[in-house]
């Protein structure tokens, strides 16, 4: 320890220890633990504690003060637990009876802080600090620690909850770790005791009719088998997966959808499996059966239904019925791309049933039934059902489908995306599923040809696209350009694509929304006038009659948004749009490179958004690599090479701005500068090249503007500036220690250890105030 933290220590304990001391906040308290966790990570606890008895004092003031915070003593709980996590430090403490006291019945446990959640936290977290080696497994075994966690298990608080069955995995893990060595799977009469303990508990309570504890019981089983890989994993679920199954036959079955999560985490029983998932398919089979039109699906969804009576077991109540419907979508998307999930795929039942909510949501399917009329009535208009499943049928676009399907799938996307009920949220799903489907039906997958199919839909949703462009409501403006972009970005190359756009309004009415008022907008503008342009799709519609009028190109209306917008996200738009531009070869830019990269940089020198002036040196990165060749190649440019591109980076003043940007108040902005400079100085000034004897230039102009730079006197520009000379400060500039600088962090001394002790006893008045560092 360092030895001024070692002199203010004992000040700081005896004011942790005072319950009349305004105690520092849970910040610097946490920051206090992080640093005793590395000081004990580097070396000895017990000889910590031997040479700082003021922590041990401070342990012991927290068994007996009555009166202490519940902050002070959570994190003496914590520390307590930092310690004792080296065993020959855990047995110091259990020998002056610290450990139980503060572990046990005679400490928080039986006093009035327990009612604290932050006490019983700070008791759980030191627990799982000292867990780490035999002796403490005899000490939670014998102490009745592992009965309190129990209880825990059901605290009011959700996070203690929470930790407290994470603790139970932890010293389940623990105490199977060591005897499972050698051994291909360890009997349950080998189990150590405190095994022993957990497994006859999460037996009961999955023999348990209280829902609450059959579901405590399988989120640890859960976390058990998706954090725990060890051979004795095989012993408990051979002794646990018949309570399991049993849970399966239940009716109703206790916390379906955690127990799905339990049975598709473990990859044993394939029966259970097929079980699990078909409890997942359930509410679905019974969507479909409750519509009067339901598509004919074959397949697992039949035995998840069971007979047309199957819509009466969805739950009565609306939002019962609703939570269970977006659980089961929720847990199937996340299933759908995992290599373990069943085989084989309903795919097409699935989707038949997705679609089917999806008509139920907005009232277009008829009830088979009066379940299915009640169902209907629940569904209706539900925005929260039709995101999830909007969400699922998006990524079931993954998978093949009968044409028919398919077909009714773009009508119902076509129907949400048309409709004037679709909440914004719900129109934004609608086109990213929509996309989706879109890039699955390419002819091959990632041609720029779709099918037929989807050529219809594509030619609709461009005359959709008009009329979502002048919504009033801002959110549907922004996601129908974002999706105008994509589309086209896709598919501007396709002549049927380019046909219908020219002969819409999109184009012009994308131009219009470059001056929305709501600066989302203008930045999804910024982006859909990009890809329009890349692919010559802005122009305006003529005729012999009608010639076109002159209108402003879209480099000079993005460059007037980039130097009068006065929001931040439409400047960022154009900054990307044109580095977009500079490295596909746009064509406005290709006639003269050289003058619109002085242009933009010029502009994005200037700007007040750090992200902008970063965007600007990505832009000049594209730039150097056009001239240079491409970062991350060892081949260093040819002389030739080099001389006319110093004089093209001098001719844009690109080194004007990454010098000002080297010394820029904003970190991101000087790192990238950094980056810059460090790969133009490897290409064009590769180590040990020599510099010719009476050829040196002189440089006392440019360092000096560089010094007054770097004081923060920003006004002198550098003037015409020689490449020799340039180079020649790049040789000499020790960028790499600049770079290893600027990756630390922007408080990193005043993070110190000490710094930290100073403030929090300045804070108490404790010193005085020349030896405050606060921050």
């Amino acid at each position: 320890m360092d030895p001024e933290c070692a002199r203010l220590l004992p000040a700081l304990c005896a004011v942790l220890a005072d319950p009349r001391q305004p105690v520092a906040d849970d910040t610097c308290l946490e920051k206090l633990l992080d640093w005793f966790k590395a000081v004990t990570e580097a070396g000895s606890s017990l000889l910590l504690l031997q040479e700082h008895p003021c922590l041990v004092e401070l342990l012991f003031h927290a068994l007996r003060a009555q009166d202490l915070s519940p902050r002070t003593l959570s994190f003496a709980l914590r520390l307590a637990g930092v310690f004792a996590a080296q065993e020959n430090c855990f047995q110091h403490l259990q020998q002056g009876e610290l450990l139980p006291g503060l572990f046990g019945e005679p400490g928080p446990l039986g006093a009035a802080a327990w009612v604290a959640p932050s006490v019983r936290s700070g008791w759980i977290q030191g627990l799982r600090s000292l867990a780490q080696h035999p002796s403490a497994l005899r000490f939670l075994a014998n102490s009745g620690a592992v009965d309190t966690i129990f209880s825990l298990q059901g605290d009011p608080s959700l996070f203690v909850a929470s930790a407290a069955g994470q603790l139970l995995v932890h010293i389940l893990d623990l105490a199977m770790r060591e005897p499972a060595e050698g051994r291909v799977c360890p009997q349950a009469w080998d189990w150590p005791v405190c095994a022993r303990k957990i497994v006859c508990h999460l037996e009961d309570c999955l023999r348990s009719d209280a829902a609450p504890r059959v579901t405590q019981a399988l989120h640890v089983l859960t976390t058990t088998f998706g954090h725990c890989h060890g051979l004795w994993t095989q012993g408990l679920w051979v002794q646990l997966s018949p309570l399991v199954a049993c849970l399966l036959e239940k009716d109703p079955m206790p916390a379906p959808h955690t127990l799905v999560d339990l049975l598709l985490s473990v990859a044993r029983p394939q029966a259970l499996r097929i079980q699990a998932f078909n409890v997942l398919l359930q509410p679905l089979a019974c969507v479909l059966e409750a519509a009067a039109q339901a598509p004919a699906t074959p397949g697992l969804l039949e035995g998840a239904a069971g007979d047309p009576m199957a819509v009466d077991t969805l739950p009565p109540s609306k939002s019962a019925c609703v939570g269970l419907l977006c659980s089961a979508l929720a847990h199937l998307e996340l299933l759908q791309p995992l290599p373990q999930r069943p085989s084989p795929w309903p795919q097409a039942p699935l989707l038949a049933a997705t679609v089917t909510i999806l008509r139920f949501c907005n009232g277009s399917a008829a009830p088979s039934s009066e379940a299915g009329g009640r169902l209907c009535t629940m569904l209706v208009g539900c925005v929260r059902v039709q995101r999830a499943a909007l969400d699922f049928l998006g990524v079931l676009s993954q998978g093949l489908g009968p044409q028919e399907l398919v077909t009714q799938v773009f009508a119902v996307l076509l129907e949400y995306l048309m409709s004037p009920d679709s909440s914004p949220m719900v129109l934004k799903k609608a086109f990213q599923a929509t996309l989706r489907w879109l890039l699955s039906s390419a002819m091959p997958p990632g041609c720029c040809d779709l099918e037929p199919c989807a050529q219809l839909v594509l030619g609709e949703l461009l005359a959709m696209l008009q009329k979502r462009l002048c919504s009033p409501c801002w959110e549907v403006r922004d996601s129908g350009l974002e999706f105008l972009t994509q589309v086209t970005r896709h598919w501007g190359g396709q002549a049927s694509f380019r046909q219908v756009l020219l002969a819409s309004e999109l184009p012009e009415l994308t131009r219009q929304l470059l001056q929305d008022p709501e600066s989302y907008v203008r930045a999804s503008a910024v982006a859909a006038v990009g890809q329009l342009s890349s692919w010559g799709l802005l122009a305006a519609p003529s005729s012999p009659e009608q010639p076109a009028i002159p209108q402003e190109t879209p480099l000079e209306a993005l460059l007037l948004i980039l130097t009068t917008d006065s929001e931040g996200f439409p400047r960022r738009a154009v900054m990307r749009v044109f580095t977009e531009w500079l490295r596909d070869g746009h064509a406005e830019v290709a006639e003269d490179p050289e003058r619109f990269v002085a242009e933009v940089l010029r502009a994005a020198g200037k700007d007040g958004d750090w992200e902008v002036r970063v965007q600007g040196l990505e832009l000049a990165l594209v730039f150097l690599e056009r001239l240079l060749g491409p970062r991350g190649s060892s081949a260093v440019a040819p002389p030739s090479v080099t001389a006319r591109a110093m004089r093209a980076l001098c001719q844009v003043q690109l080194f004007e701005f990454a010098f000002r940007s080297l010394f820029d108040c904003d970190r991101p902005v000087a790192q990238k500068s950094c980056d810059l400079l460090l790969f133009l100085r490897a290409t064009a000034t590769p180590p040990g090249s020599p510099q010719e004897a009476g050829d040196r230039p002189n440089v006392a102009s440019v360092e000096a503007a560089l010094r007054r730079w770097r004081a923060g006197e920003q006004g002198q520009p550098l003037g015409e500036l020689a490449p020799e000379a340039i180079l020649a400060v790049l040789r000499s500039m020790d960028l790499e220690a600049l770079r290893d600088t600027l990756a630390k962090s922007s408080d990193h001394v005043e993070r110190s250890p000490q710094s930290l002790l100073q403030d929090m006893l300045a804070t108490v008045g404790v010193l005085g105030d020349n030896e405050a560092d606060c921050y």
